[in-house]
């Protein structure tokens, strides 16, 4: 993917510190919190703030290609992934996974007459590495 091209495609004028915070998130995949994408990035760019990544991201939000996924009341991560899927969250390392998940099966009839705006699914539990690492 064309990072810079993507950006302005969504009208976001690609700076190199924007390129840089998408890339991140989208080749990280990792659904990291601010301080996570400021630490791996602030070596790269010395004169990177996590003001800058907060607006940056928030940035991103506003033009819908990025979306936030609060699975711990404390903690906003951040999704480069915007399609509909769900996440598993291990409680052993604390890693995220993206699940793939069907939202049109979900039943939702309580719900006629509503509109729903989003819809999150996280899973918590342990993850095969985890699992294994215990065995």
């Amino acid at each position: 993917m064309n990072i810079a091209q993507h950006l302005s495609t969504h009208d976001i004028k690609p700076s190199y510190q924007r390129i840089k915070i998408y890339e991140y998130l989208y080749e990280k995949m990792n659904h990291p919190t601010v301080d996570v994408i400021y630490k791996n990035l602030v070596g790269e760019i010395p004169t990177l703030s996590k003001s800058t990544v907060y607006n940056t991201l928030k940035l991103f939000i506003d033009k819908g290609i990025t979306s936030t996924l609060t699975i711990e009341d404390n903690e906003v991560r951040y999704d480069a992934a915007i399609d509909s899927h769900g996440h598993f969250k291990c409680t052993s390392c604390g890693a995220i996974f993206d699940i793939k998940y069907d939202f049109k099966d979900v039943a939702m009839n309580k719900l006629k007459g509503f509109e729903i705006k989003e819809t999150q699914v996280h899973v918590k539990g342990k993850c095969n590495q985890c699992l294994t690492n215990k065995n």
